[in-house]
């Protein structure tokens, strides 16, 4: 049952490395500050700072994945 759940998630597969990287390649940190206001993208940003905050911050990781899937799909 699972997996047919997941068939008709376009985010299925992903890891969140892989969504930010492709948003950090498409915008730049500073384009993705502005469109997703959080501070990990705004101040010091990083890739592995990032990660950390969007894994134990579940409003800020679906903004983020709502920007890759309206930016990619």
């Amino acid at each position: 049952m699972a997996l047919q759940e997941q068939k008709n998630n376009p985010l299925h597969g992903l890891t969140l490395e892989f969504i930010v990287k492709q948003l950090f390649f498409h915008y730049g940190w500073e384009e993705l500050g502005k469109l997703v206001n959080i501070a990990c993208f705004k101040n010091d940003p990083s890739l592995k700072s990032s990660l950390k905050f969007l894994r134990k911050t579940d409003w800020a990781r679906k903004k983020v994945e709502k920007l890759y899937l309206n930016t990619f799909h």
